[in-house]
């Protein structure tokens, strides 16, 4: 073995006896949904199995003049199809200019990696997505990132007091600030305080020198006027700098696309790597998002985002009641869905729902047995002590469903329970006898 090979298998080797070694699923129990039921994918609004979009797709992919691939970077060849869709999706979101990138990944990494400028400070939530970890740590912005945590206003406005007494060029506006946030947080299904934001900036930054950027990855398709999102659910497009509305989520496609000024659009045009050193998404991708987009325009995504809602009601109406009964290190809801009106202000339901759990990995094959894909989810994707299984609803589930989903939860833990119970009496059993046979041969 060689050396290269000797610290990799070592390295891999430890995170095998910490149980958080990553491989990919079994095929056969991805989201196969004529054997199991999907509680793991991010296909919130069931598109993917659409009839209607299946069929729209491939009546606008008969007669498109191109399909197949792209011909290459979108600086070499700036296909109609890509320059409509953008020129659509502006129009769309009410941005003055779209870009699109082959991912949110990209799209996130190139920004933040080329838009703070010397000088300039990047403050995030502390559960932002690794793509604006990646882009910053590339960024001029490198040494002077922060963050505050998780949807914390106080948090936030302490950091930012803290960052204004220290840095007199973020108060004579010569420098700026950029804040991250996710509308709606994948790994924990909580929204961002958007609004509150905004009042922070107002109050603190009458410059103009600060600016947002929202992640609206999770949040497209399902929340806002025709699924445009939750910065237009709240009427603050023109007090977000940048917004990132994904394909490949609630809208089954494939792809990125950012929302920004003219400016920026020719900056990143110049300046993201991502975007420059890789060819373009294929004319097939571009003709399947916009057929998205078609579903969202015609009402299909309101009707079933509407459904799906219904599902995460009940799904909370069936379990949170009986988990009162269950030890909160073996299953519980994550303290904002365990006390909705104090940890959600926003009062909004939430596709993703974590299930709190010391044991992930048995509970979701437990589950997996029962014919229900929920995958256990441990650090380092989520913070140490903070393992879990996510569920993610879907408008195709049915009622039958989530009740099974949540009946198999509380019976794998009642199982856990009981087999404990066991466990004990069987050593007290062990501890009796042992001393009475102990007393026996004392006496002999």
């Amino acid at each position: 073995m060689s050396a290269l090979d000797a610290k990799l298998a070592a390295a891999l080797s430890s995170r095998e006896q910490r149980q958080i070694r990553r491989r990919l699923p079994d095929p056969t129990s991805s989201s196969d949904s004529s054997s199991l039921i999907d509680f793991s994918t991010n296909d919130y609004l069931s598109f993917s199995s659409s009839p209607m979009l299946r069929d729209r797709f491939l009546s606008v992919l008969s007669e498109a003049p191109d399909i197949l691939g792209s011909g290459g970077s979108r600086l070499l060849v700036n296909g109609q199809a890509h320059n409509q869709l953008e020129a659509r999706l502006a129009h769309f979101f009410g941005s003055p200019t779209a870009l699109l990138f082959n991912s949110g990944f990209d799209a996130n990494a190139g920004f933040f990696a080329c838009i703070p400028q010397q000088g300039d400070v990047v403050v995030y939530d502390e559960y932002i997505h690794a793509s604006v970890h990646d882009g910053v740590r590339a960024s001029r912005a490198k040494n002077a990132q922060f963050s505050f945590s998780h949807n914390c206003i106080i948090s936030l406005r302490k950091l930012l007091l803290r960052l204004i007494d220290e840095r007199p060029s973020l108060v004579d506006g010569t420098c700026s600030l950029f804040l991250a946030v996710e509308s709606l947080y994948s790994m924990d299904g909580t929204f961002a305080p958007l609004a509150e934001i905004v009042e922070l900036f107002d109050q603190y930054f009458p410059r103009g020198n600060a600016h947002l950027v929202v992640d609206e990855a999770h949040a497209t398709g399902i929340y806002g006027p025709q699924g445009r999102g939750r910065v237009a659910q709240l009427g603050l497009e023109d007090k977000v700098l940048a917004r990132l509305h994904t394909f490949g989520k609630a809208l089954a496609a494939t792809g990125a696309v950012l929302l920004t000024n003219i400016l920026i659009r020719d900056y990143l045009l110049n300046y993201a790597r991502p975007l420059i050193y890789t060819t373009s998404l294929s004319n097939a991708n571009i003709i399947a998002a916009s057929c998205s987009f078609d579903m969202l325009e015609n009402g299909l995504a309101h009707k079933l985002a509407n459904d799906l809602f219904g599902l995460v009601a009940h799904f909370h109406e069936i379990l949170r009641p009986r988990l009162a009964s269950i030890p909160q290190d073996l299953l519980a809801l994550p303290f904002h869905l365990q006390h909705p009106l104090q940890g959600n202000s926003s009062g909004l339901l939430s596709p993703i729902i974590p299930i709190m759990t010391s044991q992930p990995r048995p509970l979701s094959a437990y589950l997996l047995n029962l014919g229900m894909n929920a995958r256990p989810i441990t650090w380092p994707t989520v913070p140490k002590g903070k393992d879990r299984v996510r569920v993610c609803l879907h408008a195709g589930n049915t009622r039958q469903d989530v009740e099974m989903l949540a009946e198999g939860m509380l019976n794998w833990a009642e199982s856990v329970l009981l087999e404990a119970k066991q466990k004990r009496k069987a050593k007290l059993r062990h501890q009796v006898n042992g001393a009475f046979t102990v007393l026996l041969e004392s006496k002999l």
